[in-house]
């Protein structure tokens, strides 16, 4: 695969530039706009999902439009979305990033649990391993910190695993400042991943202190715009304007929000990859993007 070093697009295809590049942990380099995985099973149900050769072709179309990073969970189908990766994708081009995160169980529709249980987050991290068909994992998360057990012994256990070159670089999910900071004094943290989009800003100090500290900062439901996205209103005026979709500029927004910013819309729709694709080449101008920044205020 021929990559364009200076903006780390592939050659020929039409992720656009301006998005830009990050390095993970200072040498991970990866396309600021990257992919989540979490819609691709099935809804309602655990397996594959009722679509196979559609998620498979969603995910190589992805790479083919330059996209780099993908983001996925062992809680995801659970397990499912890492095979799909795996079928679609393995083996790896060199460019490809895959993160993926444990330590948050799912028992169903809007039910999860944290489990922070040492042994447990070494377990899930070798069937990740082996689901995705790696013998390092590029970035491995923390999907939530389990408040019955010491943030030291869950974070501790992510080193050790690291330290037997199991894992490159290591995450956290939906966690404070105070977490963050309590987590860097036992292991470097490349990136966190906190709920942050156009209409939900409470994670800005968060987002702040990442970008202060050359954190990856990624947030997860980018596109959530509810009213926003009305045509009447600034960001569906925005839009017009641009020839463009509400969610387009809300990816677009986040991307010019800060270098650090990492979203990671998911589809199961090859039409909604493409379009959300093409957020990264939408240049808000100065006027616009105070508008939209103002509509959080």
């Amino acid at each position: 695969m021929s990559t364009d070093t200076t903006t780390g697009t592939t050659a020929g295809d039409n992720v656009a530039a301006p998005s830009g590049t990050f390095k993970i942990g200072g040498d991970l380099e990866v396309v600021r706009l990257g992919f989540g995985t979490m819609q691709l099973p099935g809804e309602g149900v655990w397996g594959w999902p009722d679509d196979h050769d559609n998620a498979v072709a969603v995910l190589r179309r992805a790479v083919e439009l330059g996209i780099t990073f993908f983001d996925t969970a062992d809680s995801y189908g659970p397990v499912v979305a890492e095979q799909l990766l795996k079928e679609a994708l393995h083996p790896y081009a060199d460019d490809v990033v895959i993160a993926t995160k444990a330590g948050l169980t799912r028992q169903g529709p809007g039910q999860w649990t944290p489990v922070g249980n040492p042994a447990y987050l070494r377990q899930q991290c070798e069937l990740s391993l082996r689901n995705l068909g790696v013998e390092r994992i590029d970035l491995f998360q923390l999907h939530r910190i389990d408040p019955a057990v010491d943030l030291e012994d869950q974070v501790g256990e992510l080193v050790k695993l690291r330290d037997e070159g199991k894992i490159r670089h290591l995450g956290l999910s939906e966690v404070s400042v105070e977490q963050l900071e309590m987590a860097q004094a036992i292991a470097p943290i490349a990136t966190v991943q906190n709920l942050y989009n156009l209409a939900h800003r409470d994670a800005q100090d968060l987002l702040d202190f990442s970008e202060k500290h050359g954190i990856g900062f990624i947030p997860w439901f980018p596109l959530a715009t509810g009213e926003l996205a009305g045509d009447d209103g600034v960001l569906g005026q925005a839009a017009k304007d641009h020839g463009a979709t509400p969610s387009q500029l809300a990816l677009a927004w986040l991307l010019r929000r800060s270098p650090v910013m990492l979203p990671i819309p998911g589809t199961k729709s090859l039409e909604h990859l493409e379009t959300n694709t093409a957020a990264a080449a939408i240049e808000l101008t100065d006027e616009e993007y105070d508008a939209l920044t103002s509509l959080g205020d």
